[in-house]
C-alpha cells in the first residue's frame, strides 16, 4: 500500500507540478473564475476573454453612433463645395470676384487662354456662325437674355454707347456680340427684333439649349432659371462681359460696374496696347 501510496502522492505531486507549469493563463483563470462565480453569486466577467454578445451590439451601436454624424457632415461639405463652386460665381457688383473663373472686376486683364472655346451657333440672320467667323477681330462679348428686366437693357445700351464712340471719335472698331442664355425663348427672329431697339450692330447668337450651357461652361458664365408666377421665369446671371482680340483670346472681363465712358476709355487702352 505504501508503494501505491508514494505513487499516488507522487502522481499528484507531479500532477500539481505539471498543472502548476502547464496551467492556464491568468486571462482564463480570470474568465474561469468569473464564470464559475457568476453561476453561483451572478457576478459579472471581468476582462473576459472573448466578447460577449452584449459588448459586441454595444460595440456596434458606438460606431454607429459616430459614423452616422461623419457621414452627414461629409454629405453637407460636398453640397456647400458645389453650391460654392456654381453659384458663387456671379460678380459683385464694383468687385473683382476670385470665383468668376477669369476674375472679372474694374481692373482685371486676362493673361493667356484661360477661358474660351469652340462653339457652333445660329445668328439672328438664320446663319451658322463659330468661333473662326471671329478671327481677325475684336469682339465685345455679352452673355445675357432679352426678357432681362433691368441689368440687361442697361449692359446693352453700354455696349451700343461704348463701341460707337471708340468707332466715331478714336477710329476703332470692336464687334459686339450678344449671347443668350435663354434660347426657349430668344429665337433668331425674336433676337433680332429686340436687339435692332438697341443697335443694329449687335450680332445676337441663340441655339440649341444643349449648345448654350456649353458654351456658358466654357466662358465661365453663371446662369440659373429662376421660376416665377404660372409660366413665366427669369434667368439669374452673372451678365459676362468679355473683350476677345483678334486670335480669340480673352483679353479683359468687364463686371456690370462701368458706365459708357469707363467702358470705352477701357477698351480703348487694350486695343491700342496691342497694335503699338
Amino acid at each position: 500500500m505504501l508503494p501505491c501510496r508514494r505513487l499516488v502522492l507522487s502522481c499528484k505531486n507531479g500532477a500539481s507540478i505539471f498543472l502548476r507549469r502547464s496551467g492556464p493563463s491568468k486571462r482564463i483563470q480570470s474568465f474561469n473564475y468569473s464564470k464559475s462565480t457568476r453561476q453561483g453569486h451572478e457576478i459579472p466577467d471581468v476582462n473576459p476573454l472573448f466578447p460577449t454578445v452584449g459588448g459586441t451590439q454595444a460595440s456596434s451601436r458606438s460606431r454607429v453612433r459616430y459614423a452616422v454624424p461623419a457621414i452627414v457632415l461629409g454629405f453637407a461639405g460636398f453640397i456647400t463645395f458645389l453650391h460654392y463652386n456654381d453659384e458663387r460665381r456671379a460678380v459683385p457688383r464694383g468687385q473683382a470676384s476670385s470665383n468668376s473663373g477669369c476674375g472679372c472686376g474694374s481692373n482685371t486683364t486676362v493673361k493667356g487662354p484661360i477661358i474660351g472655346g469652340p462653339f457652333t451657333l445660329m445668328s439672328t440672320e438664320n446663319k451658322i456662325v463659330t468661333e473662326n467667323d471671329f478671327c481677325g477681330k475684336w469682339v465685345l462679348l455679352y452673355f445675357g437674355y432679352s426678357f432681362s428686366p433691368d441689368v440687361g437693357p442697361e449692359q446693352l445700351k453700354m455696349m451700343s454707347k461704348a463701341v460707337d464712340k471708340l468707332e466715331s471719335k478714336h477710329n476703332q472698331k470692336i464687334l459686339p456680340v450678344f449671347v443668350t442664355l435663354d434660347p426657349q425663348r430668344d429665337t433668331p427672329s425674336h433676337l433680332h427684333a429686340y436687339l435692332k431697339e438697341f443697335d443694329s450692330r449687335i450680332l445676337g447668337l441663340t441655339g440649341a439649349a444643349s449648345a448654350m450651357r456649353q458654351m456658358a461652361q466654357e466662358y465661365r458664365v453663371y446662369f440659373k432659371k429662376v421660376q416665377e408666377d404660372g409660366d413665366d421665369y427669369l434667368v439669374d446671371t452673372s451678365h459676362n462681359m468679355y473683350l476677345m482680340n483678334p486670335k480669340m483670346e480673352i483679353v479683359r472681363c468687364f463686371g456690370v460696374e462701368y458706365n459708357p465712358d469707363e467702358l470705352s476709355q477701357e477698351l480703348l487702352k487694350e486695343v491700342t496696347s496691342v497694335s503699338q
